[in-house]
């Protein structure tokens, strides 16, 4: 069956409706409307404050069509884990449980969070949404923007570089590990299919490239986020009980400075600095991830 044909036996009841308040191309949302394709109606999700929470529903208004709940910065996988908890006291069963939160509830702000849940192996999924930098506080550098970023509080750019969460998940012996993009929809829906039938821990980290923040169109944002890939600055790969794969390998690496030239946030960058990244994604390459 061709990639065409798969996607049009997606299901198509949108469990997120229109009219949220999304900006135009947000990866974030496409990133959303994936996800619910494949964990289904029966899913309560967990959305911490971020960019996805103020989307999905302000004030009194929500655009989720399955059960969800907003929690602290801090804490979604707790809460996620809570609702398990109390689920499993009431006798209900069949119930995915999703923490959903982006760079900041992850890596950053929500890390002890998300650390715990997966050294108890918690029945439940957490997917971490990569803005590479805190959309919903104006766009501040955070753990995951990558180096040499611009940002509101980098203006010269980032000075360090992205931090590896899938590797630090992955450190903590969670079962099921993978990364995704927006731009390879049915390889991130599979992913999450497969970790909707397994028990204890699963994570999954998808790159959500943001039209404001990052400095491109808003009708680039698939195009951004397949040059991510086909680069190999954001390899697609999923590590399941300690067994590494590639889940898609670019017939034809794209040169990094593609990536880069495509965005705002690096256009301070000299050609020496863009040759040294190549550099690091060529010997990632011939040497691992």
């Amino acid at each position: 069956m061709g990639e065409r044909e798969e996607l049009y036996r997606l299901p198509r009841e949108e469990l997120l409706s229109g009219g949220h308040q999304g900006i135009s191309g947000y990866g974030g949302t496409i990133a959303v409307r994936q996800a619910l394709k494949a964990l289904g109606p029966n899913t309560v999700i967990v959305v911490p404050a971020s960019a996805v929470a103020t989307v999905g529903g302000l004030n009194t208004s929500t655009a989720w069509r399955i059960p969800f709940v907003h929690s602290l910065f801090e804490c979604a996988p707790a809460m996620a884990t809570g609702i398990r908890a109390a689920l499993e006291i009431k006798g209900k069963t069949g119930v995915t449980l999703v923490s959903f939160a982006g760079d900041a509830g992850s890596a950053d702000i929500g890390f002890q969070s998300l650390s715990g849940a997966a050294e108890r192996d918690e029945d439940i999924i957490h997917v971490c949404y990569d803005d590479e930098a805190y959309l919903n506080t104006g766009g501040q550098a955070g753990g995951t923007t990558p180096a040499g970023a611009q940002t509101v509080n980098t203006p010269q750019g980032k000075p360090t570089g992205k931090k590896d969460l899938l590797s630090i998940i992955e450190a903590h012996g969670a079962g099921y590990v993978a990364s995704a993009s927006i731009a390879f929809p049915l390889d991130f829906i599979a992913k999450l299919r497969k970790a909707k039938e397994r028990k204890g821990f699963r994570y999954l980290h998808i790159l959500t490239p943001n039209p404001a923040t990052w400095g491109f169109a808003a009708d680039q944002t698939i195009h951004i986020a397949r040059l991510a890939v086909d680069c190999g600055l954001w390899p697609l790969f999923e590590v399941e009980d300690g067994g590494r794969r590639v889940t898609y390998a670019p017939v034809r690496r794209v040169p990094v400075a593609d990536y880069i030239r495509a965005q705002g946030r690096f256009r301070h960058l000299t050609g020496d600095q863009i040759a040294a990244m190549q550099a690091q994604v060529d010997a990632s390459a011939g040497g691992g991830r």
